[in-house]
C-alpha cells in the first residue's frame, strides 16, 4: 500500500523528533504503518512510549498514545523536552 501524503507528512516531523530525542540520549525508533515512534530510554529497558503525529486545527501536533497531545510538530525541540520530562518522572 503506498504511503499517502498525510503520511509523508507524519513521517517527516516524526523524523525531526527523532533526531532530538536522540540527541537527549533516548532511542526513536519509527514504526512505518502507521507511521509513530517507539521511545525508550536506553538505561530503563521497560520504559517504552508510544508518539505519534496527528493533523489538528490548529496545524500539527504529536500526541501520546494514550491521546494527550506533547506539542506542536513545529517545534520539536521543544516537544523532545517535554517527553524528556515525562520519561524521567516515570523512572
Amino acid at each position: 500500500m503506498p504511503a499517502t501524503p498525510r503520511e509523508h507528512t507524519r513521517t517527516y516531523y516524526l523524523g525531526k523528533l527523532a533526531t532530538e530525542l536522540e540527541q537527549r540520549g533516548l532511542t526513536a525508533t519509527l514504526r512505518p504503518y502507521p507511521p509513530a515512534l517507539r521511545v525508550s530510554d536506553p538505561d530503563t529497558v521497560m520504559l517504552v512510549e508510544t508518539v505519534d503525529c496527528v493533523p489538528m486545527p490548529d496545524g500539527w501536533f504529536y500526541r501520546w498514545s494514550w491521546g494527550e497531545l506533547v506539542g506542536l510538530a513545529d517545534d520539536p525541540a521543544l516537544a523532545a523536552d517535554h517527553i524528556v520530562r515525562v520519561l524521567a518522572a516515570r523512572q
